[in-house]
Parts: C-alpha cells; sequence; structure tokens
C-alpha cells in the first residue's frame, strides 16, 4: 500500500504544480485552495508511504515524479519549450 501512497503524492506534487502556474496567471481564491490542497495531500501521501518505505527511496521517487510530471504538464497543456 505504500507504493500506492507514494505514487498519489507524485500525482497531487503534479496537482500543486499545475496550481502554481495557474495562480500565476489568475490570482483567484480557487487556484490558492487547490494548491493548497494539492501539495497538502501530497505531503500527507508521502509522510503515509515513508511509515514502511526508506525516506530515500520515498523522497527520490516523489521528487522525480513530481519533477518530470510537472515539466510534461508543462509541455502538454501549456505549450512549454521541450
Amino acid at each position: 500500500m505504500s507504493w500506492v501512497y507514494l505514487i498519489l503524492a507524485g500525482i497531487f506534487e503534479m496537482i500543486g504544480v499545475l496550481m502554481i502556474n495557474s495562480l500565476h496567471k489568475n490570482r483567484n481564491w480557487q487556484s490558492l485552495i487547490m494548491l493548497l490542497i494539492g501539495f497538502g495531500a501530497s505531503f500527507l501521501f508521502l509522510a503515509l508511504a515513508m511509515e514502511e518505505l526508506p525516506m530515500g527511496t520515498a523522497y527520490a521517487i516523489w521528487t522525480g515524479i513530481g519533477a518530470s510530471g510537472g515539466a510534461i504538464l508543462g509541455i502538454v497543456l501549456y505549450g512549454e519549450q521541450k
């Protein structure tokens, strides 16, 4: 179950990154709330995953999903340069 938590943490990290971009463009409460929910859920699921997984493994996977997922979503959704 810890791997599922870790993948969910990475997905919520990607949502948080998307909401940073949304908040930067729109400056509205919905983006701010979604940003807080995204990163909050990301940290919650990371903490749950780290109850069974080693910290180094969990952090490396979580960071990788967030960074690569954020980059891919930026390319796909916002037409950012590859």
